[in-house]
């Protein structure tokens, strides 16, 4: 069951996927937070929306635009005692990057029928390689597929209009 933290953080991975999408990338957006001690609040480290469109770049994905500011921030690849927010489960590219990188924890929102890696496709964490972090899904999941089903529609129905 997620906490109100989570959907503290989750609000701020969508307000970066709303970003993401009025820039006409797909809406998906990520936060990553030192986990507070004991009762202290976390603190976030990192934020990355996609920029696949912008960047001409297949790599740039939320999570890792995300994990990149985050190793960056803390001075090295380790991000233990981390959580990763992210409106759209990761696909296998990033939940790779996640295990990599050693977050401990992945909240995500809305799961992803075609390429989610952490339980909808495959699970990435099923596999014997690095450390799994635990998982938690469907963290504001209406408001995060919601987003995503309106851009998806607009670009279907400007297609339409183009000819394209």
């Amino acid at each position: 069951m997620s906490s109100f933290e989570d959907k503290v953080y989750m609000e701020e991975a969508l307000r970066l996927a709303r970003e993401a999408g009025e820039a006409g990338e797909v809406p998906v957006g990520c936060v990553i937070v030192r986990n507070g001690d004991g009762g202290e609040r976390g603190e976030v480290i990192a934020r990355g929306k996609n920029a696949r469109e912008a960047e001409k770049n297949a790599l740039c994905h939320a999570e890792i635009a995300a994990i990149d500011a985050a190793c960056r921030a803390l001075g090295g690849w380790r991000l233990t005692g981390c959580t990763l927010y992210v409106t759209l489960e990761p696909c296998p590219m990033c939940a790779g990057a996640i295990i990599n990188a050693r977050v401990d924890r992945v909240v995500f929102g809305a799961k992803d029928p075609a390429a989610g890696a952490l339980g909808s496709v495959i699970n990435m964490c099923s596999y014997p390689v690095g450390k799994r972090p635990d998982v938690e899904s469907g963290v504001l999941a209406d408001g995060c597929s919601e987003l995503l089903r309106r851009f998806f529609a607009a670009r279907r129905a400007g297609r339409e209009g183009s000819g394209n």
